[in-house]
């Protein structure tokens, strides 16, 4: 059966508190069916959720495997656009030494944003879902969302990076300062 013809389901989103968060992730060792189907529920669960990424252990799956899915949406109206790609066994190989601090909120902290620093730019390896290996520089809001993502894997989340608790918005305060916040135009990659 093809990906694009297995029937897509919305998964449940574990939220901070379940111990399944704080696990590490294990390698995805066989890209089989039931990945095939993993991925595309991931994607279709991120699109339902105004998500621009999610990692399989957000959704109880204890997998070295995540979406990114960047697009203009209720919680990141000013995201860029980009197709959703899911990443197997990821990695990072080479980043910049450049870090920017950017707000970030996830689906498994529900109403909550933060400043986290972040390496503006990295050069990442990942298996595509038909297990060949690639390659790609992403910068700015993308080499993010990988970041945030790849931290799920590690058994972290954002809240982790934020140097005060006290600085925490929820998303209604988020927005209510956005048009002070720049938008994001670009998301250079290779």
């Amino acid at each position: 059966m093809w990906p694009a013809q297995m029937r897509r389901q919305q998964l449940s989103i574990l939220t901070l508190g379940d111990p399944q968060l704080r696990q590490l992730a294990l390698p995805v060792i066989n890209i089989d069916d039931r990945l095939q189907q993993l991925i595309n529920n991931l994607i279709w669960t991120a699109e339902k959720t105004n998500g621009v990424g999610i990692a399989a252990p957000q959704v109880g799956e204890s997998l070295q495997l995540f979406i990114v899915a960047s697009y203009p949406n209720l919680r990141y109206p000013h995201a860029p656009r980009m197709e959703p790609t899911p990443m197997i066994n990821p990695r990072i190989i080479a980043h910049s030494d450049e870090q920017v601090p950017g707000w970030e909120g996830c689906l498994s902290v529900p109403d909550q944003r933060g400043q986290v620093d972040r390496w503006r730019e990295v050069e990442v390896e990942y298996c595509d879902r038909r297990g060949h290996l690639q390659r790609r520089i992403f910068t700015d809001f993308v080499a993010r969302i990988f970041q945030h993502e790849l931290d799920h894997l590690n058994g972290t989340v954002f809240v982790d990076h934020v140097a005060d608790a006290a600085e925490l918005l929820t998303d209604a305060e988020y927005f209510a300062q956005l048009d002070s916040i720049p938008a994001i135009t670009d998301i250079s990659h290779t």
